[in-house]
């Protein structure tokens, strides 16, 4: 896929404001407010000159961290379904129906397994492009199959979260997730393999509160929002102003809650560097 079709597909975000020029070919950058070549925020990995990173889906992400780019994405079959027969402004299997044939996501999550660094992984994404990114019952499930996957194959496991929280159209079966994910990763742990967390932005509610702080190392990119609830619940709680950026990663970092914040054109050699340290003795592919 082409740069000009990623543009055309919407994959790089909304927050990409265009100048009237035709097919998209310059974004005007939401941090620092310049104008610059698509093609040139693309060949970056979609991060500013200054530092701001755009948001991305699964896909790309998979082609920036697997090796030439290959890999095998699993339980695309996983589908969520309107057990509850859950209506808001919309009926939730209408909204289902609606978020498919607009993103071409099944759910908010794919997992997929290859090599980086010549070393075996299974990294399962988050889409926020679908409803939020929230986790319902497909992304718990995906999880705890995506661990199955690892313990089978003896292999590391990074979950890259971003999304709004629990997904509410599934009321308790979304929150149950929580627990879910938490003790599958549990397990990965007592088979002694490798859990690397990578928060982007937004990572809150029910995410934040489960799978997303449980890594071996919780990593971040730049500048990212994390937390539980908003701001604006927080302070209207505790009725007192809240220092500046609390909740985005240079705020947690200092407070001990990341142990780094990698920038999205580092990442694949920082997770290889990850990988080599966690298990060293685990098979490397010749080249």
């Amino acid at each position: 896929m082409t740069w000009l079709q990623r543009i055309k597909d919407g994959i790089l975000t909304k927050t990409i404001e265009k100048k009237e020029t035709p097919d998209g070919l310059w974004a005007k950058c939401p941090s620092c407010k310049k104008a610059v070549q698509t093609k040139i925020v693309v060949e970056s990995n979609y991060v500013c000159s200054c530092g701001y990173h755009y948001r991305i889906g699964s896909d790309l992400y998979f082609d920036l961290l697997f090796d030439n780019g290959q890999f095998e994405e699993h339980f695309s079959h996983l589908k969520a379904r309107d057990v509850l027969s859950f209506t808001d402004l919309k009926a939730y299997h209408a909204r289902l129906d609606a978020t498919r044939k607009k993103t071409g996501l099944d759910d908010a999550m794919k997992v997929a397994s290859g090599k980086t660094d010549g070393r075996p992984i299974v990294v399962a994404c988050m889409d926020f492009k679908f409803i939020g990114g929230s986790m319902g019952s497909v992304v718990g499930e995906k999880i705890a199959k995506a661990v199955d996957l690892c313990l089978e194959r003896k292999c590391a496991l990074l979950i890259i979260s971003r999304s709004g929280g629990a997904r509410m159209m599934e009321a308790a079966f979304s929150l149950m997730q929580m627990a879910k994910t938490a003790a599958k990763l549990g397990q990965l742990d007592r088979a002694g393999l490798p859990y690397i967390s990578l928060m982007t932005d937004p990572t809150t509610g029910g995410v934040s509160a489960s799978y997303a702080m449980l890594g071996d190392f919780n990593l971040a990119e730049p500048n990212a929002l994390i937390g539980f609830a908003g701001p604006r619940v927080i302070r209207e709680t505790i009725k007192r102003d809240l220092p500046e950026g609390f909740q985005r990663s240079e705020f947690l970092i200092e407070k001990g809650f990341l142990d780094k914040i990698i920038d999205r054109r580092e990442l694949k050699e920082s997770l290889a560097l990850f990988l080599e340290f966690m298990y060293p003795n685990a098979s490397k592919a010749t080249t």
